[in-house]
């Protein structure tokens, strides 16, 4: 199982490394049953993160011949706060102090990442898996119609707004659809994962070199509807 992790101008880090690497330690555990690599829908280079200063290098390009999953972090903005003015001058790594996540993620949608993503949705052979608002991203690309998902409990709105079915837990299995709640469950998303795709001895191996026990109940749409609590 080959996962690229998709990262993209202003990506949060914590969404794609803490996934990264906990899949790169099933990789190891499975004697390289699992591979992972980080890309970017231009190919490989330098990605300044949302994070100012901070910045990772992608190794490959977006290729749907050689992923059998996707995964898509969110943004972050941690520069100034709503209502600053921002700098007169960027210069090289800088980031003006409005841009803000709504803002990242739309500048996304701006490169050809939609349109891979979409034909990654398209593929019933690859799954599409994302941390945090990764999920906003699709959703704001009209990608997750009639999905079943869930983001940072602050986007849930948005999912609903966009016609997905928003769901407050922390991972959400929707098929060929994973999604993950805020930045930390980017961990439980990539246990999640390696037991779904290599099974729970890998996943218990990895929790175990973590010192991470998973949070929460991992949500289906299985078995009767509950009635009110």
């Amino acid at each position: 199982m080959h996962i690229q992790v998709v990262l993209f101008d202003g990506f949060d880090p914590l969404d794609a490394i803490a996934p990264y690497e906990v899949l790169y330690a099933g990789g190891s555990a499975t004697g390289g049953a699992v591979s992972v690599e980080l890309v970017t829908a231009e190919g490989p280079r330098e990605v300044v993160s949302g994070i100012e200063g901070l910045t990772l290098r992608a190794v490959g390009a977006l290729d749907l011949e050689r992923a059998d999953m996707l995964l898509l972090p969110g943004a972050a903005s941690r520069v100034g706060e709503p209502g600053e003015n921002p700098k007169e001058e960027v210069g090289v790594g800088e980031r003006k102090q409005d841009e803000f996540i709504p803002v990242l993620l739309t500048r996304a949608l701006t490169t050809d990442l939609p349109v891979l993503l979409q034909q990654a949705m398209d593929d019933p052979d690859i799954t599409v898996a994302t941390v945090c608002g990764g999920s906003l991203l699709l959703a704001m690309a009209g990608l997750l119609k009639g999905r079943h998902a869930t983001t940072h409990h602050m986007g849930l709105d948005t999912l609903e707004a966009a016609g997905a079915h928003a769901v407050r837990a922390r991972i959400v299995d929707d098929g060929d659809l994973i999604t993950g709640a805020g930045v930390t469950s980017g961990l439980d998303l990539g246990l999640y994962l390696l037991e779904r795709e290599v099974g729970p001895r890998i996943a218990h191996a990895v929790e175990e070199l973590f010192s991470h026990e998973r949070r929460g109940t991992v949500w289906h749409a299985q078995g009767p509807t509950p009635t009110t609590l």
